[in-house]
């Protein structure tokens, strides 16, 4: 009997994001009563650092991965070094030339929208005013 195999169809980053977005507001939605702020800013780091890796590895060749670098903003010597690292993709993620260049901000640019930024538009404790909603008795 043959193993399943399931191929996975490369996602674009365009489509990355629009799933990324649909998850963030179902998770802040089903939790916005609670005070999550701070785990959320955990949550939002991880993702980022994630996103960053998926751009790594899209680029996928030493020289498509130093062109981009260079393309960025990072200077030719550094990302000729940094192009052929050793180091995992997730360690890359997560290393400084990668924080410095793949900025929170090129990542709005691009679409992306931070789980504690929905919460902070959605969430009733921040957008009402206290003691302004009606209290019900029980009987």
């Amino acid at each position: 009997m043959k193993a399943f195999t399931r191929k996975t169809i490369p996602m674009s980053f365009d489509e990355r994001i629009q799933k990324l977005k649909e998850v963030q507001r179902g998770w802040v939605n089903n939790f916005r009563m609670a005070n999550i702020q701070v785990k959320l800013q955990e949550v939002d780091g991880w993702v980022r650092n994630r996103l960053r890796y998926c751009i790594w590895h899209q680029w996928k060749k030493p020289d498509k991965k130093r062109r981009s670098l260079i393309r960025l903003g990072v200077e030719q010597g550094q990302a000729f070094a940094w192009s052929r690292t050793r180091m995992g993709g997730w360690a890359t993620s997560q290393s400084p030339i990668l924080r410095t260049t793949i900025t929170l901000d090129r990542l709005k640019r691009r679409g992306y929208e931070s789980m504690s930024e929905i919460y902070e538009r959605i969430s009733p404790q921040l957008n009402e005013p206290l003691y302004t909603r009606p209290v019900r008795t029980v009987v």
